[in-house]
């Protein structure tokens, strides 16, 4: 691979990485002033609207079959609406490094749950303990909450099961009937769109006092983490591969812990750094392999 090449591929990998990563301490800007559902519809119309144009301009088209888009469906609830509405409803009470970091177990839950719904994915001895290593990082980080409230443990827990759901749907990505992925994308963004309006228009409250603050922070969560992110991630795949892209697990809980540290000056104790070291040394642990025993 030519060295051009090579430093274009981490260049778009470092592009992804700092728009996942930055993704949180956006969300903890947004809901200084505006409820979680409107920023979860706002993100997600937004983002619908960048894929749309993207798709549009590449001469492609939405498909047609119902069953594919049956799968959107799913997609949409497993991978767009409710775990952006888990992360900001949790980010009301608990700082953003902290849910970025909760996010990184996504991965262990992942080879999980593809160990009993994805044909050679089994687990192994390095798989299991880097499972509990993450479970044991999140204990790690939930632990001190107690003193705070159960509200912001149930906030900590629900984002959480945030990190589960894209583990879900990266299994029904796998399972579920193919098109094109950018096409696929954008078909999911408008579905998840569409599910979410009745809730908006029904549940969210009047916003009279928006900050500018959050405003802009929710349209750069849907134009660059939703929109943009999603077509970055698409090259890199198609560029570098889908092994290359793995790195982001270990970076982007790093991206969101150090920005909620030092630019929205969130408190931090031993036990984040801990809880960070734990959770990131379970995900290298998954990456181990047997040796083959000898003849």
């Amino acid at each position: 691979m030519a060295p051009r090449t090579v430093l274009v591929n981490w260049a778009l990998l470092f592009a992804l990485i700092v728009l996942w990563g930055t993704s949180f301490m956006f969300i903890a800007i947004s809901v200084r002033s505006i409820d979680p559902i409107s920023i979860v519809f706002y993100r997600l119309v937004l983002g619908a609207l960048v894929l749309s144009l993207v798709v549009w301009a590449g001469g492609h088209a939405l498909p047609r079959e119902a069953k594919i888009w049956g799968g959107f469906v799913l997609m949409a609830i497993a991978g767009n609406a409710l775990p952006f509405f888990l992360i900001t409803w949790g980010q009301q009470t608990v700082d953003s490094g902290v849910a970025g970091m909760i996010m990184a177990t996504m991965p262990l839950t992942t080879m999980v749950i593809a160990h009993y719904f994805v044909a050679g994915e089994s687990l192994n001895r390095f798989k299991l303990v880097g499972f509990v290593m993450g479970l044991t990082g999140v204990t790690i980080l939930l632990g001190p909450v107690f003193d705070a409230g159960s509200g912001e443990f149930v906030s900590g827990f629900a984002i959480f099961v945030a990190a589960t759901c894209y583990a879900v749907n990266a299994v029904l990505i796998k399972r579920l009937p193919r098109c094109p992925p950018l096409v696929g994308a954008c078909g999911v963004l408008i579905v998840s769109s569409l599910l979410l309006l009745p809730f908006w228009l029904l549940l969210a409250p009047p916003n009279d006092a928006i900050g500018q603050a959050s405003m802009l922070a929710v349209v750069w969560l849907g134009v660059g983490p939703t929109g943009l992110a999603t077509i970055v991630l698409f090259t890199v795949i198609d560029r570098a591969g889908p092994t290359f892209l793995s790195t982001i697990n270990y970076l982007i809980p790093v991206v969101a812990f150090f920005c909620g540290a030092w630019l929205l000056a969130e408190p931090v104790g031993w036990w984040h750094y801990a809880a960070l070291a734990t959770i990131l040394g379970g995900i290298g642990v998954t990456r181990l392999r047997a040796r083959p025993a000898p003849r």
